[in-house]
């Protein structure tokens, strides 16, 4: 039987690979958060994070924290319909500002594009809440309406990369997504966290690639030239 952390179910293995890695890579990391802080607190006025419920391993919540990309205030209903409509076809998982989103602060769009905007949750990882590789965390509302078989998807703890997010992430469904999240939960081992460790920022190059072709693809608007009027003058 595999060995698990003893607070949150996380494998020993898993739990080694998270912290070596944090580690290893702390010099960069602190060197990267310093700089996006200070860009969004130029760009915009409020905190530079932004913490947010959201449901983890066996339904547990926890405060996720990313880094802010939207002006203070700004209304969620509208992502909420948008995750709504995503659940219930078979559309791409498109995020909303892929086409333009009013919401998102001058320095959003790259820190959400490139996934720099998650790097707070390496916080949540020391903390045991998450790891780096496992299915995202979701929210409270979105977790409401998963069917019974989509359950299974909270079987691991819930991380900064995954099987989805290598394998197509905004390029494949809700249900293709849950797939693979399900199929991570049975499979997970340290050979695949590895792989899906390198394989994430290849992904994430396609995934900037894409916002930026959708952008191009984005139609232009053209203000219509004024009339001039012509005054009619009797000789």
């Amino acid at each position: 039987m595999m060995k698990v952390h003893e607070n949150n179910g996380i494998p020993r293995w898993k739990r080694t690979l998270d912290v070596a890695a944090i580690l290893l890579a702390m010099p960069v990391v602190l060197l990267l958060a310093v700089v996006i802080a200070v860009a969004i607190r130029t760009t915009s006025t409020g905190p530079f994070l932004f913490q947010q419920e959201r449901v983890g391993y066996r339904r547990q919540r926890f405060m996720c924290l990313k880094f802010r990309t939207m002006y203070c205030g700004a209304e969620t209903a509208t992502h909420q319909g948008h995750l709504n409509n995503l659940m219930a076809s078979d559309a791409p998982m498109v995020k909303m500002d892929a086409t333009g989103d009013s919401r998102i602060i001058p320095v959003g769009k790259l820190l959400r594009s490139s996934g720099l905007d998650e790097l707070p949750q390496l916080i949540n990882v020391l903390k045991g809440e998450m790891s780096l590789v496992g299915p995202r965390p979701c929210l409270p509302y979105e977790a409401e309406k998963y069917l019974p078989w989509q359950q299974e998807r909270f079987n691991a703890a819930p991380g900064l990369t995954g099987l989805w997010q290598v394998s197509g992430k905004n390029r494949t469904t809700f249900t293709r997504m849950m797939q693979l999240d399900i199929e991570y939960t049975q499979t997970k081992s340290l050979w695949l966290d590895l792989k899906i460790i390198f394989k994430t920022i290849p992904a994430l190059l396609v995934q900037m690639s894409d916002m930026r072709q959708r952008k191009k693809q984005r139609p232009i608007l053209v203000a219509p030239e004024p009339v001039m009027s012509v005054r009619v003058t009797n000789n």
